[in-house]
């Protein structure tokens, strides 16, 4: 049960956008452009570097929504996203999102635990300044992201499937329309 009255019809950061519109706005444009706007980085990666990490917060909305919209968005959907949920050496993606994803989780972690050598192995990896800008900006607001629907206890789904329209929808139609 929400901390907060929120709408209960609407789960996770959807109910504290309606709750909050003046700071939903600047939350929802940071989204859209870390996960959507001009990158190197498909959105299918970005957005797989989202859920990752909320995975690694145990942030259950957050993991299973972002999850729906990269399994939408990459080449294999869903398995890509599970098996890079249980050992990201494992998943079937490159080695520069491999490496970007250690970024993102040692972010996860902590700032400064992310360490020149995770820098070296993404770089030799093919990864530019701004990749590793992007990852580590992606991880560290997804922490705020995970911290703020968790620390209101906003209502979120177990079952995968209860985020799969959502996830098509947020792909076509961006972060600014919730």
């Amino acid at each position: 049960m929400p901390h907060i009255a929120l709408d209960e019809n609407l789960p996770g950061i959807s109910a504290l956008f309606a709750y909050r519109p003046e700071t939903a706005a600047p939350l929802k444009q940071l989204a859209e452009v870390l996960l959507r706007g001009p990158s190197s980085l498909s959105v299918g990666e970005r957005e797989l570097i989202s859920a990752v990490v909320s995975r690694g917060n145990d942030c259950t909305f957050c993991s299973r929504s972002h999850a729906a919209i990269a399994a939408e968005a990459l080449e294999g959907g869903m398995p890509v996203v599970e098996a890079a949920w249980a050992d990201v050496d494992g998943a079937p993606v490159s080695a520069k999102v491999k490496a970007l994803l250690h970024v993102a989780l040692a972010v996860r972690e902590g700032g400064k635990s992310v360490g020149e050598d995770l820098i070296a192995v993404a770089r030799a990896e093919g990864a530019t300044d701004v990749e590793i800008h992007d990852t580590v900006l992606i991880a560290a607001a997804f922490c705020m992201f995970n911290r703020y629907v968790d620390g209101l206890a906003t209502i979120a789904p177990e079952d995968q499937e209860a985020y799969q329209g959502m996830g098509a929808r947020l792909l076509q139609e961006g972060y600014t329309r919730l």
